[in-house]
């Protein structure tokens, strides 16, 4: 007899965009740049901006209303909120605590993660841990930024490529068998490597400059860590699920760029009808795309219920990790 284990399972997903859409063909009013180089570099089309006083913690909260409604539950079922972001309301409080009052939710606890675009990842990690620790039955796990606030405008490599919003999922813990057919996260792996810091990074900070900074890529090198490094990290998550490459119904990965995506599927021997791809409409979100395209995915029915997902992700850090469950 196979004893009994407990899974966190996904309850309900939900996601907000910022209503201001913006067009590649905006950059060309100020930068040395066009539609098609845009597209023909990234993959993106269009991505979405925060209104002026729109903060993270807002988006967050969106997001979050959203995935409570999906799952049919009230603020005071969570127990634990655990948000993923690297571009915060406040130095402090977390901006977690703040959504947490925005919600109602006078229980539980609340907190930030900060790993960049495996952001989401990490903090998915995170909140399975606790409920396998039985420290949390559900938590909601948000990733949400406003990148649009520590882009230098004059640098058309990399403002072109980051966009605004926030995606949630509520995770429950649930019995499961403790076999690969079991719903819930199935797997996990995580990884970091400081000695490559450099290539991605925000030029501020509270300790080092007191200032906020700017996004700064060495986007070939990122390109090239990435492919390897996600690919990777599947293969890892997929064995120690018990599952192939070949078992995946679908792949929901970090939307950095179209150009990273097809390769890690190409190289992971993937068709692109298995990956879900949102860059086109909301461009990079660092902590918020994996949540984002998932919400998405489930609305447009390219996800459903039993499938095996892997989700996937890097960022700087570098920081990078998988994700292997059954939704």
């Amino acid at each position: 007899m196979t004893a009994s284990v407990t899974r966190a399972v996904i309850r309900g997903v939900g996601h907000y965009l910022p209503e201001r859409v913006v067009e590649n063909d905006w950059f060309t009013t100020f930068l040395d740049t066009s539609d098609e180089w845009i597209k023909s570099r990234s993959g993106i089309e269009r991505r979405h901006f925060a209104a002026e006083g729109q903060t993270t913690s807002d988006l967050a909260t969106r997001a979050a209303e959203g995935a409570l409604a999906d799952a049919g539950m009230q603020p005071d079922d969570i127990d634990t909120i655990i948000l993923a972001t690297s571009t915060p309301d406040l130095t402090f409080p977390a901006t977690a605590t703040i959504v947490q009052e925005r919600l109602g939710m006078t229980r539980g606890f609340a907190f930030d993660v900060q790993a960049v675009c495996a952001g989401f990842v990490y903090a998915l990690s995170n909140a399975n841990a606790l409920i396998l620790s039985g420290q949390a039955r559900r938590v909601l796990v948000i990733g949400a930024e406003t990148f649009s606030r520590i882009m230098n405008w004059e640098d058309r490599t990399t403002c072109v490529l980051f966009g605004d919003g926030a995606g949630a999922v509520i995770l429950e813990a649930t019995e499961g068998t403790g076999t690969a057919s079991d719903r819930g996260i199935l797997a996990t792996d995580l990884h970091s490597d400081g000695r490559h810091r450099d290539i991605l990074k925000v030029s501020g900070g509270v300790s080092a400059s007191q200032s906020t900074g700017h996004l700064m890529m060495a986007g070939k090198e990122v390109f090239r860590h990435a492919v390897e490094k996600l690919a990777r990290s599947t293969i890892d998550v997929l064995d120690r699920a018990g599952v192939t490459v070949g078992d995946v119904d679908c792949v929901i990965p970090h939307q950095a760029n179209i150009r990273i995506i097809s390769r890690t599927a190409q190289k992971l021997d993937l068709p692109m009808e298995k990956v879900v791809v949102t860059v086109q409409d909301h461009g990079n979100t660092s902590a918020a795309s994996i949540p984002l395209a998932m919400s998405v995915a489930k609305a447009s029915g390219q996800v459903s219920e039993g499938d095996l997902v892997v989700t996937e992700a890097i960022g700087g850090g570098l920081a990078w990790g998988a994700v292997a469950l059954r939704w």
